[in-house]
């Protein structure tokens, strides 16, 4: 894209936007898409699970150590294109549109680098890494055929996401709901027919559901290919001829990376947590339902953080601390008001909420409680999650990675461990509320001294 062109397209697209509308207004047309289409993600995880959970427990139980490398995956998709997001906004912000255009266009070969890596996981190490977990003969099956499929094809999402952010940076939140919405509803349509053998399908049970999610993303990528490549052009992608430049490279990661690290945490904390809680199948299985349901209520809050990246991005570059923090607060409203209706959900009915799984008796026993108690985080987290976005879109993102290492490595795991082998299973499940206080000390000293350091004197 040439340099007069970009810049009148910013002009009219990014800076009269980012740079001039009402926070409350704007904030709100750049955090809905995001917060509707994460949310629906979320939803077809749930129903992914609650179709599989049918088939029967070990089924869910499968699903359920598997897990933690998808959660994995998604980390290194989404920290990895999460600082594309950042750099992208603070270049349109500053002006400086050729540093933004060589963001977009590294973004596409950083997701196949990412795809080839756990693609050789897949192929390589998915039997070794059942073997950790369990020694039940159908347990193994379903996880190594599920984790297979979900690794080897994992391109489709890899891609996918460094698309929607390269949108997301510019502005464009409608079109990332549109290719999230495509995959969620995909799948959905799927998961029933390949799960069970519908409409002259053969019944393939967990490979099913695995075949349905790898579709879903396929189908998204296809809906972010055909956008990207057709619709207004805020930054350029090019695909041939494009030779990397290795400082655009260390600038993506410098954000990137810790957003990676930061992420990845919450992968590594389920495979410790799931160590734990190696004796009990059922307790396992109720972690894998707890992560599912509790994304439906965390997916808005990332929505609005995703909303709130690229303005605070922007108007950081720009140099304009009123709406840099009006924008951070009024975020802040909106995410602990989500997150007071999530906590009063699972207080009320956390057995419900686990029938939707087809809970016997022992998930139930165990369910209930874990549920009440672990969403006893919820409230602070808010804080943590808005906190993240200051901390990414200003190009601090060590902040958010240390945040998260207190949380969930230094904290949640730890004191499962000591409360699990003392004190019982349903009282290591306070582990979580008790790192999320942990973490909470930890961003509000780091917020106030982002502040006074950088902000106050924009």
């Amino acid at each position: 894209m040439a340099g007069n062109t970009g810049e009148n397209i910013i002009k009219t697209h990014a800076e009269n936007k980012m740079g001039t509308v009402p926070i409350g207004k704007l904030l709100a047309s750049m955090a809905w898409p995001a917060v509707l289409s994460m949310t629906i993600v979320a939803l077809y995880n749930i129903v992914d699970s609650i179709f599989v959970a049918m088939i029967s427990q070990k089924a869910l139980t499968a699903v359920s150590l598997i897990l933690p490398i998808q959660i994995l995956m998604i980390s290194v998709a989404v920290g990895s294109a999460v600082g594309v997001n950042s750099l992208i906004a603070r270049r349109l912000g500053a002006r400086r549109f050729d540093e933004a255009n060589k963001a977009a266009s590294t973004s596409i070969r950083i997701g196949i680098f990412n795809f080839a890596i756990f693609a050789l996981m897949g192929l390589f190490f998915a039997k070794p890494f059942l073997t950790l977990y369990t020694s039940d003969p159908v347990i193994f099956s379903y996880g190594s055929s599920y984790l297979r499929i979900v690794t080897i094809f994992c391109i489709f999402i890899m891609v996918e996401i460094q698309m929607e952010k390269v949108l997301q940076a510019t502005g464009n939140m409608v079109a990332p709901m549109i290719i999230s919405m495509s995959g969620a509803v995909t799948n959905i349509i799927l998961d029933p027919i390949l799960i069970f053998g519908m409409f002259g399908f053969p019944r393939m049970e967990v490979q099913g559901a695995a075949i349905a999610t790898v579709t879903g993303q396929f189908v998204s990528l296809i809906v972010a290919a055909y956008i990207v490549s057709t619709g207004e052009k805020a930054v350029d992608i090019q695909l041939k001829g494009f030779k990397l430049d290795w400082n655009i490279v260390k600038d993506i990661y410098a954000v990137g990376f810790p957003g990676m690290v930061m992420q990845a945490i919450g992968s590594v904390m389920l495979f410790g947590y799931n160590a734990i809680l190696s004796s009990s199948a059922a307790a396992i299985a109720v972690l894998g339902v707890y992560f599912k349901l509790q994304s439906f209520v965390f997916m808005p809050l990332f929505g609005l953080n995703q909303g709130a990246m690229p303005i605070i991005g922007y108007n950081y570059g720009a140099r304009n601390k009123v709406r840099l923090m009006e924008v951070y607060k009024k975020a802040l409203i909106v995410a602990i008001t989500v997150m007071v209706f999530g906590f009063a959900l699972f207080q009320i009915a956390p057995d419900m909420l686990l029938t939707f799984f087809s809970a016997d008796k022992e998930m139930l026993r165990v369910g209930v409680p874990a549920l009440r108690i672990i969403s006893l985080c919820f409230i602070p987290a808010a804080f943590d999650v808005i906190s993240s976005a200051l901390f990414q879109s200003t190009g601090h993102g060590i902040y958010s990675l240390w945040a998260s290492l207190i949380r969930q490595l230094l904290g949640i795991l730890p004191l499962a461990y000591v409360l699990y082998n003392y004190a019982g299973l349903t009282t290591s499940w306070f582990s979580f509320p008790l790192a999320e206080i942990m973490g909470l000390i930890y961003t509000a000293i780091m917020t106030r001294n982002l502040y006074i350091k950088e902000i106050k004197n924009l």
